[in-house]
């Protein structure tokens, strides 16, 4: 804008010449400048307020029109829409071979109090005892009247639970979402699932984690959000596992055992399709470990696994089998039985006289303790415990189990010849029943190195050859004859024809020494004995049977029995058909000339 000058010069001097006064120049010159400022200043006024007038028209108009929207649409639930898979925070399932469920996870609710909150305390006690029969009132009164603001009062209820204390009408009393860790087959497979428990917990969630088995070795696999909740499938299976308890628990009471345990194994793949230690539990509700006394007599103790044993005889098979891959005998060499043997201060005999010779062969048969101890004289200290070692026996199980690195395999302080000499017939050496599984397994598969596991496998492991075919063929060979000819006869099973090799060995006393009246019995099996597809140890602890007037201990009256009805029972659940031979037809047959 141009502004005017107040005093212009040329009309000033208009002014003088005329007698008039140039101040009335400049006043009326500053009256029009002031009215032209405050033309400009209500203009750009009204301009803005225009703007601002357009703004909230839209504005409201905007609000109106999306109200007259929401107005005529029909009401709905709210959702969430996410891009991709969403993450799974809840424990994975653990299944069987065949997808059945063996844990899985229940939405439920905890219950806590909130003591300032409550109305009637003493009503709210007695009340919540008559629905916990496991909680005092007076307790529960002592605690909701004293000083303390929060009180857990189960940490897991039922439907029926929650709604019995949601009719007291207490509201100090109160409920928090979280999940349980269920197993809908209660005792099954126990001792390998070990249970699971709360970790850090909140009124509103709770974090469940492994405290013992697969659950506790896969802790994060199974907790971990980037598997999205896919299930971790074992080698178990659901129905043979039933099954192979069942028969153990039913053997073990007949033959007055104090704990029994069994493995069952593919041979080729080293899957564990059923793993059994008893006396059991129940991981919906794991009991507390011993807190004094022997730590072998919890039923949370996994025989099958954590223990350790002298297991007899069983072992005689392992010694011929690398005096036979040595090339030191063969199943009809002579063996000098002659006894007793005696070493220094010790001094072996057998079960009975068997006279002074026996093939190798006719030493497993008869199960011959001297016979077996002259073999592992021809083998040595060194390279029996080097055979060991490649079977397995020395080290503990590498089985996916939190409990698997407790079953350490007790060995000699000096491996002297004595001791070799004893090794060969299992004593001397403890190892648990699963180590002899995947010895046994081992030898017959053809001769190639098994590792146990309990995670399913589609293929055959390709181990470390420890024997030849050929050598594996015999001792196949010799294990069928003791069921057929000698110690296991109990264990044949009619269209299977089942190999093994019994062992009984004395318990050894915690002072020093062996007990007379206390034995380890166990049958290590192989089914079909002519191409093995599962192996079998069963053991019992303290076994004791009533039979032609004796008591029997031996485990050929204890364990082989158990033993041949498990495989009757679980080799139709495998798929196994029975090779019974086709009897001749009887009565008229038609014939052609």
């Amino acid at each position: 804008m141009i502004r005017t000058p107040l005093r212009p010069l040329a009309r000033i001097l208009r002014a003088r010449d005329r007698g008039e006064n140039p101040d009335r120049i400049e006043a009326e010159n500053r009256r029009l400048r002031h009215e032209q400022m405050q033309d400009s200043a209500r203009q750009r006024a009204e301009g803005r307020l225009l703007v601002m007038a357009a703004m909230f028209l839209f504005a409201f108009g905007t609000i109106g029109l999306r109200m007259g929207v929401l107005a005529s649409t029909v009401p709905a639930e709210p959702t969430a829409q996410a891009r991709g898979n969403p993450i799974i925070g809840q424990r994975a399932d653990i299944l069987d071979r065949e997808g059945r469920i063996l844990a899985t996870n229940l939405q439920t609710h905890s219950l806590y109090a909130q003591p300032p909150q409550m109305i009637d305390p003493e009503r709210a006690a007695t009340e919540l005892a008559a629905i916990f029969p496991e909680l005092e009132a007076e307790a529960l009164l002592e605690d909701f009247t004293g000083d303390r603001r929060f009180l857990w009062i189960r940490r897991e209820i039922s439907p029926e639970q929650m709604q019995a204390v949601h009719d007291i009408g207490e509201p100090g009393l109160l409920f928090g979402p979280r999940e349980m860790r269920l197993y809908p087959n209660g005792a099954v497979a126990a001792h390998v699932l070990g249970g699971a428990s709360y970790g850090r917990e909140g009124v509103s969630s709770a974090e469940v984690i492994g405290v013992a088995g697969v659950e506790k070795h896969f802790d994060d696999r199974l907790r971990d959000p980037a598997n999205e909740g896919a299930p971790l499938r074992l080698s178990l299976d659901l129905s043979v596992q039933a099954a192979s308890e069942r028969v153990l628990q039913g053997g073990m009471m007949l033959m007055n055992a104090k704990g029994a345990s069994s493995v069952l194994m593919d041979v080729d793949t080293g899957e564990i399709l059923s793993m059994v230690s008893l006396p059991d539990f129940d991981p919906n509700d794991r009991p507390r470990a011993l807190t004094e006394g022997d730590q072998g007599d919890s039923p949370l103790f996994n025989r099958a696994v954590q223990g350790v044993y002298e297991l007899g005889s069983v072992f005689k098979i392992v010694t011929v089998a690398q005096a036979m891959e040595l090339g030191l005998v063969d199943p009809e060499t002579e063996i000098d039985t002659s006894g007793p043997l005696t070493w220094g201060r010790f001094t072996i005999r057998d079960f009975r006289d068997y006279g002074d010779e026996l093939t190798t062969r006719e030493v497993i048969v008869k199960s011959s303790n001297i016979g077996t101890a002259r073999i592992a004289q021809e083998i040595g200290a060194e390279r029996q415990r080097a055979f060991l070692d490649r079977l397995g026996f020395l080290d503990p199980t590498p089985a996916e189990m939190v409990e698997a690195p407790t079953g350490v395999p007790l060995l000699p302080d000096n491996w002297s010849e004595i001791s070799t000499m004893t090794i060969s017939y299992g004593h001397g050496l403890s190892s648990s029943p699963l180590h002899l599984a995947a010895g046994y397994a081992s030898l017959v598969n053809g001769g190639t190195r098994v590792t146990p596991t309990l995670l399913r496998r589609d293929r055959p492991q390709q181990g470390a050859r420890v024997v030849s075919p050929e050598v594996s063929a015999r001792a196949r060979a010799m294990l069928r004859a003791v069921v057929t000819e000698g110690t296991a006869s109990f264990g044949d099973v009619a269209g299977y024809r089942v190999g093994g090799k019994t062992g009984t060995a004395d318990k050894p006393r915690p002072e020093g020494g062996y007990f007379e009246d206390k034995t380890i019995a166990t049958f290590a099996s192989v089914f079909p004995a002519d191409d093995p597809r599962y192996v079998l140890v069963v053991t019992l602890d303290e076994p004791q049977i009533e039979a032609l007037g004796e008591t029997r201990r031996t485990a050929g009256w204890t364990a082989v029995p158990v033993a041949a009805e498990m495989i009757r029972r679980a080799a139709p659940l495998l798929d196994m058909r029975p090779d019974v031979a086709r009897r001749r037809p009887v009565g008229v047959t038609l014939t052609s000339n």
